[in-house]
């Protein structure tokens, strides 16, 4: 099958569908992933269809979101590195005193946004951490609930069915009270010029709040997610002070960010 046959096929599936993921489309066509992927280039430089995490959707459709169960099965492993790499920037790690005190001595204070790749960081805290952790998403409080040493506030509102996130006034409310050392920032997409974006309008608000809540802004956030775009956008990649990407992310592309003034760490 040539690329233009192809391609006229992953467009009819995603018509149909509302969605194709990469790896679907490579068994499924007995090519690569990475075949696909230009594939799904083409049909997005042709306004066909817009590329989204892990896959695409047909034109049209921004407020696209995967449930949380679909999000979390994707580039779990790259999920699991940048977990992994942002202990460092823990307010008392060794690199990570940045202006509240020490972790051990349970002076720091950290926000975890709702998302994957912060249930996956919550889930490495080591057990003798000391620390305040401040979080608005169900399955981040539930995998720090039992943690010996951590003082949780769970943050309340309206809960999102998709991502398990409180939402709307009690939850902005709340962050409006909070000045953290940290946050740990998620997102379903971010890029240079189309900045950080996420398909929800209450989500993105939330979100918007999160970054003035904190002193040191770490985005936490796969090399898939990059120049993804989505309908609601809460801020720039300017409002980052360090973003910890897989090594999916160009050396290249990486230095364009570095340049804009984000720090870029590849796990």
């Amino acid at each position: 099958m040539y690329a233009p046959e192809r391609q006229q096929e992953i467009l009819r599936l995603a018509r149909e569908s509302g969605r194709v993921d990469v790896l679907s489309l490579a068994e499924e066509f007995q090519v690569t992933a990475e075949t696909v992927r230009r594939d799904l280039k083409a049909l997005d430089r042709a306004g066909l269809v817009r590329r989204v995490h892990g896959g695409a959707i047909p034109a049209g459709r921004l407020d696209f979101e995967p449930d949380l169960a679909e999000r979390d099965a994707v580039a779990a492993d790259e999920k699991v590195r940048i977990a992994r790499a942002a202990l460092a920037e823990l307010p008392g790690s060794e690199n990570g005193e940045h202006g509240g005190g020490s972790a051990r001595g349970g002076f720091g204070s950290v926000i975890l946004d709702a998302g994957t790749t912060a249930a996956r960081l919550a889930a490495e805290i080591p057990l003798e951490t000391e620390l305040t952790v401040v979080t608005h998403g169900l399955p981040v409080a539930a995998r720090l609930a039992d943690h010996p040493g951590l003082t949780l506030h769970l943050v309340g509102g309206r809960i999102r069915h998709r991502t398990r996130a409180a939402v709307d006034d009690w939850a902005l409310r709340a962050y409006r009270e909070i000045n953290a050392d940290v946050l740990f920032l998620a997102t379903n997409g971010f890029s240079l010029d189309g900045g950080l974006t996420t398909p929800d309008l209450a989500e993105a608000a939330v979100k918007r709040a999160l970054i003035r809540a904190a002193r040191r802004v770490v985005l936490l956030a796969d090399s898939g997610k990059f120049e993804q775009r989505h309908f609601a956008r809460f801020g720039d990649l300017s409002d980052v002070d360090l973003l910890i990407t897989d090594t999916g992310l160009s050396p290249d592309d990486a230095l364009a960010i570095e340049r804009a003034g984000t720090e870029v760490v590849r796990a």
